[in-house]
């Protein structure tokens, strides 16, 4: 699967975009860190909210891994997005994002050390209130689990 270059602006940042390219069935791989699973207040583990907002800056979106690119890579997409940063990952279905009303585009990545390029890059580009927020959380599935941890912040 090739893709066309995302939009940029002058600066060479991405603009929001929802990427053609990109069908409603593609996977869209969300990462989790470990400082983003939080005690709930059942003493329960769950995600925090963190896990969907989207970054700040100037065309900030919600950070992805689109899985067709790396499946067509020839790699294996859990292997992909598991390091000891990123120790699980929730799914969705772009078609899934894009009923919630946002965009879901290429955003590839340029190594910026420590961190190494990541060509299957792409950001989930809306508005994230926190009802928005809960939606993501009921929506999403683990893509590689973190035991004893539930995705909904419900």
């Amino acid at each position: 699967m090739l893709m066309k270059p995302p939009p940029r602006d002058q600066n060479g940042v991405v603009e929001p975009h929802d990427h053609p390219e990109i069908a409603d069935f593609d996977g869209i791989i969300r990462r989790i860190p470990l400082n983003w699973v939080v005690p709930d207040k059942d003493g329960s583990l769950r995600l925090s909210s963190m896990a969907f907002k989207a970054s700040s800056g100037a065309n900030a979106g919600m950070s992805v891994d689109l899985e067709a690119l790396i499946v067509d890579a020839g790699i294996d997409p859990k292997v992909h997005v598991t390091t000891p940063r990123w120790v699980g990952s929730i799914r969705y279905t772009a078609g899934q994002l894009r009923d919630e009303h946002f965009q879901v585009g290429f955003d590839p990545l340029e190594a910026q050390p420590p961190e190494p390029a990541n060509p299957f890059h792409g950001e989930v580009w809306g508005d994230f209130p926190k009802s928005k927020q809960r939606r993501l959380s009921e929506i999403a599935e683990w893509f590689v689990l973190i035991p004893d941890v539930r995705i909904s912040i419900g």
